[in-house]
């Protein structure tokens, strides 16, 4: 053997670095290296664990449901449920408990498919990023075998009882917002940053899936025109209950989740963005931090109108949703505005967690302004009119 080589070889490993007499490893380092070369010679005599090696835990039932939690990603699962149900609440038309239920877990099912659709393909993505190492696929938890078959499981059960409990459109939906996320969006994350425009579509996806369980429509027709409803001081025409079965309301409910998606994600995405360059994600937040800004706060206009002209315009809400709506939209705008013209990670951490609370905040007051839902009559506020004029109290 050459010096050459000899010098090249030990660079890797000294001759001498097993040897008791070498100068650099301590009496402790020397104890345990032997003890691993023992376990190695008579695995039976003794067992000692190399640093940093953990050993896979037992599937039991409980970490089992734990991983399939991780897979679903119980929190995104969690937010489109609660986006698919404001859809029911809103929506003009009866909903009974079982439609309810079954539109809950159906969009639920659909959900944890193509999360864990995701995930499958994203396993060497995942392993380089800080904020997704410890996903079960790339800890190996579980295997992608496994996970595949989870993901079929939910994949059909999710759809079938959208079908079956609630109607055949809200299961196209389903299907629709698996396969635009688990193939589009997934595949465009590394192609190219129109990802955030399909994965907004994803998100306005659950409350049309909410509104056609109870039997709204999304098109118009013949049968269900698009109605507006214009203010009482811009029209003499009579409120008809009847017409608020307005494809337009479909149309809102989309549009609110889908600007929401861009100053809720890009302002998150501006504080990770390493993680997501590190991986080699074409994401806005990379290749333009000051246009990914801009967007957010397009958006963040965009809902002024969206929730004081398209939501009562449609017949969802009363016109005074269109007043009380302007306050959280101001303060959300206020924000996005600081942070388009700083840039800097402060601002955006506040514009995140801005359009955390606004979400909830917003259906909060769509709810109370709802059309058509006396809450003064419900508390006793307000009193009936009999045909001969006379006032009554509501029992």
């Amino acid at each position: 053997m050459s010096s050459a080589r000899r010098d090249f070889t030990s660079f890797f490993c000294h001759n001498q670095q097993w040897s008791a007499r070498s100068d650099g490893l301590k009496a402790s380092d020397i104890t345990r290296v032997r003890g691993i070369a023992h376990a190695i010679a008579e695995p039976d005599a003794v067992h000692v664990a190399p640093a940093g090696f953990k050993e896979v835990e037992v599937l039991t039932p409980k970490r089992l449901l734990k991983i399939y939690a991780q897979l679903a990603k119980s929190r995104l699962t969690i937010l489109v449920v609660l986006t698919a149900m404001s859809g029911v609440a809103l929506s003009p038309l009866p909903a009974t408990v079982p439609i309810l239920l079954s539109t809950a877990v159906g969009t639920a099912l659909c959900s944890a498919s193509a999360n864990t659709l995701n995930q499958l393909q994203e396993i060497p993505f995942d392993a380089q990023m800080a904020r997704t190492r410890q996903r079960p696929l790339v800890r190996r938890a579980i295997s992608p075998l496994h996970a595949a078959g989870f993901a079929a499981v939910t994949g059909v059960a999710g759809p079938a009882v959208l079908w079956f409990m609630a109607s055949p459109i809200t299961a196209c939906l389903g299907v629709a917002n698996i396969v635009l996320y688990a193939a589009a969006y997934t595949w465009l994350k590394r192609k190219s940053v129109s990802n955030t425009w399909v994965g907004a579509v994803v998100g306005g996806i659950p409350p049309v899936m909410g509104w056609t369980a109870c039997g709204g429509k999304i098109l118009p027709s013949a049968d269900y025109p698009i109605h507006l409803f214009l203010p009482s001081f811009l029209t003499e025409t009579p409120l008809d209950m009847s017409m608020i079965d307005n494809p337009l309301g479909a149309f809102a409910l989309f549009m609110l989740l889908y600007s929401w998606q861009f100053p809720h994600f890009n302002s998150l995405s501006h504080f990770i963005r390493g993680s997501y360059a590190q991986a080699g994600y074409k994401m806005l937040c990379v290749l333009n931090p000051q246009k990914n800004a801009l967007v957010a706060l397009r958006h963040s206009l965009l809902l002024v109108p969206i929730c004081s002209i398209l939501f009562p315009l449609s017949g969802l809400t009363t016109w005074a949703f269109a007043i009380t709506s302007l306050v959280p939209n101001a303060i959300c705008v206020r924000g996005s505005l600081a942070w388009w013209r700083r840039c800097g990670e402060k601002e955006a951490r506040i514009s995140f967690q801005n359009y955390l609370w606004y979400l909830p905040v917003m259906l909060a007051l769509m709810m109370v302004h709802k059309q058509g839902l006396e809450w003064r009559r419900w508390v006793g506020m307000q009193h009936e009119v009999p045909s001969d004029g006379a006032d009554i109290p509501k029992p």
